[in-house]
């Protein structure tokens, strides 16, 4: 919360926003911002990100007017450490929320049942106040801040009013929708609405109505709208329509008899052709819609930035097993590609359409709104991210190193290890037993062989590299448990492989069924049993 208000160069603050004059009393006009964060939602699970199945028309129509980075990371594979990273610009292993916040760490870990070989590294439970965040940088600058939905960032003294959020719409404590999609919400920041309503599409009504009142005032000033979806978080839940929408077309495409694999901790779900989760990104999609929609009506959309982006990849092991995000390995939670990669939509004040190669990652965001906003940096304050400006309007690429730090054992079976990608190049380090995966992401994108044989010179120049940042960093490293049993580890890796599998193999098929119903009310989308 620590204010690091710079009044910065004269020429900085007065110079015109992306071709946008200078109006009343000499000051320039600031763009609004209207950042919308998924939940869990894969890098691949919208149609314009390559999906066949889920059907994503307002998220696609924002993408066909503005920039898709092919590339874009999540600063972690869970989300409260990604989180906290977009709004502080710094890496999780320096702000010291390396997992989700509420999962057990160090001793309580063995509490879990999980019979693992480490214990999980401590790690901070709360945004830190001694950072200035983005809502707090803007709110400085004369910006009216305003969020809706999942907060998960810490509770009493760190909720969204105590990091610069003027205006708070559903977020506390709670990283999932306690209460489900639909009334009643188990929300102490959200009143119900009336019986059927969804909590996607109300938070996008709460955002709207923020968007009208802000700009019909008489003294309007910009403002940042954070909608901050709970969706696709699990548990997945959706409408009779449309499981029945969805259900019909993956019946049609053919439903593969098996539809897990297992890989070393968890079953991952190999094919998107879950109705119910599809159901659940349509809530979303036709919520953000809305947000569109109304930037439209109010003609506002000149001197809008919008981004949309996820806080980690999908999920297709743990949780509700929901997607898949193959050809990438692994998903959410995980050290493999499927955990970082997230889609990355940016629409810029003058409608710039194409799509960027260029990697980057969630600590970039800060300093790119400050940057497209004509506002002062503050390199001091987002010191892992770069802004983006250059490489959208100059084509200007970074020769940089990108760094992940895991030292947990995920719900969705990732384990402790630290992450470094170089160009093609990506280097995981485990600390289970020490060793190193050497894959290179263009032979082999899917992260099937490592090629530490083959390319040994690779593993001694990027294992320095990321020794070296841990230490910079000061990241927190998991240690031995004295009680472990490999017996009792033995025990539950049999249980997932030949239990579980087949709990979810048979779940898959039902969902596929005629016929099939959670419950009377369809999870209470509807206000009358049938």
């Amino acid at each position: 919360m620590k204010s690091l208000f710079i009044t910065g160069t004269l020429g900085l603050c007065l110079a015109p926003v992306l071709g946008t004059q200078a109006a009343q009393k000499g000051k320039p006009v600031r763009p609004n911002i209207v950042f919308i964060l998924a939940d869990d939602l894969g890098w691949n699970d919208l149609a314009c990100t390559g999906s066949k199945y889920y059907e994503t028309p307002n998220i696609d129509r924002l993408a066909a007017s503005g920039i898709t980075f092919i590339n874009s990371y999540a600063a972690c594979q869970v989300s409260s450490p990604s989180r906290a990273s977009i709004l502080t610009g710094k890496t999780p292993a320096r702000h010291g929320i390396t997992n989700w916040i509420g999962e057990a760490s160090s001793e309580e870990w063995e509490k879990m049942g999980r019979h693992s070989k480490l214990l999980p590294a401590e790690y901070v439970h709360a945004l830190p106040a001694e950072d200035t965040t983005l809502a707090e940088d803007l709110r400085d600058h004369g910006y009216t801040t305003f969020f809706a939905g999942k907060w998960h960032l810490g509770d009493t003294g760190s909720s969204p009013e105590d990091h610069g959020f003027q205006i708070n719409k559903g977020g506390y404590w709670a990283g999932s929708p306690r209460g489900g999609y639909f009334v009643p919400y188990d929300n102490p920041k959200l009143p119900d609405g009336p019986a059927g309503e969804n909590l996607s599409m109300r938070l996008a009504k709460e955002t709207v109505s923020f968007l009208d009142k802000q700009v019909k005032t008489k003294k309007h000033t910009p403002f940042l709208a954070y909608l901050s979806f709970y969706a696709v978080h699990g548990p997945i839940e959706t409408t009779q329509a449309n499981w029945q929408y969805f259900k019909d077309k993956a019946v049609k495409a053919g439903v593969q008899e098996s539809g897990f694999l297992f890989d070393r901790m968890l079953p991952v779900r190999k094919n998107q052709d879950n109705p119910v989760y599809a159901g659940l990104i349509k809530q979303m999609d036709d919520a953000v819609g809305v947000v569109l929609d109304e930037v439209k009506r109010l003609g506002i959309e000149k001197n809008t930035i919008i981004i949309f982006t996820s806080d980690n990849g999908g999920v297709s092991s743990g949780d509700s097993f929901s997607t898949s995000c193959f050809p990438l390995r692994g998903g959410k939670g995980r050290q493999w590609e499927g955990g970082f990669r997230v889609p990355l939509i940016l629409k810029t004040l003058d409608n710039v359409h194409k799509d960027i190669t260029e990697p980057v990652i969630d600590m970039d965001l800060y300093p790119t709104i400050l940057d497209l906003a004509g506002l002062p940096l503050l390199p001091k304050q987002h010191v892992d991210g770069q802004s983006l400006k250059p490489v959208i309007y100059d084509g200007k690429t970074y020769d940089r190193a990108f760094y992940w730090h895991y030292p947990h054992y995920g719900n969705q079976g990732g384990e402790p290890s630290s992450v470094i990608r170089k160009g093609d190049w990506k280097l995981i380090h485990y600390y289970e037993d020490g060793r190193d995966e050497l894959y290179n992401l263009v032979i082999d994108p899917g992260e099937h062989e490592p090629l530490n044989a083959q390319y040994p010179e690779k593993i001694k120049e990027l294992r320095p590299m990321l020794d070296a940042w841990l230490k910079e960093t000061g990241a927190r490293l998991p240690k031995p448990d004295p009680k472990y049993n490999p017996l009792e580890e033995a025990a539950y890796k049999d249980k997932m492989q030949n239990v579980l599998m087949k709990d979810l193999e048979k779940e898959r098929h039902d969902m596929l069924q005629e016929g099939w119903k959670p419950n009377a009310t369809w999870w209470g989308s509807k206000i009358t049993n049938d």
